[in-house]
């Protein structure tokens, strides 16, 4: 086992964890539809962007912390 490449779980949680913030990557995908008109290039969608991976990582980190222990 000493050979044996260690596996990254955290892409594996995220994957399980993404269906649970439906509702974050939604409002991230409307904020990037209204941007694609913004002609000045002043708004953005950060705020949304962090809050999708902010929901994300707060169901990933119990799981993860479990697997690391």
């Amino acid at each position: 086992m000493a050979d044996e490449e260690p596996v990254d779980q955290k892409k594996y949680f995220e994957d399980s964890c993404k269906p649970k913030c439906v509702r974050a990557w939604l409002e991230y995908q409307g904020c990037v539809k209204r941007v694609e008109a913004d002609e000045t290039g002043h708004k953005h969608c950060t705020g949304q962007y962090f809050d999708y991976w902010n929901c994300v990582d707060k169901c990933v980190a119990p799981k993860l912390f479990e697997k690391l222990k």
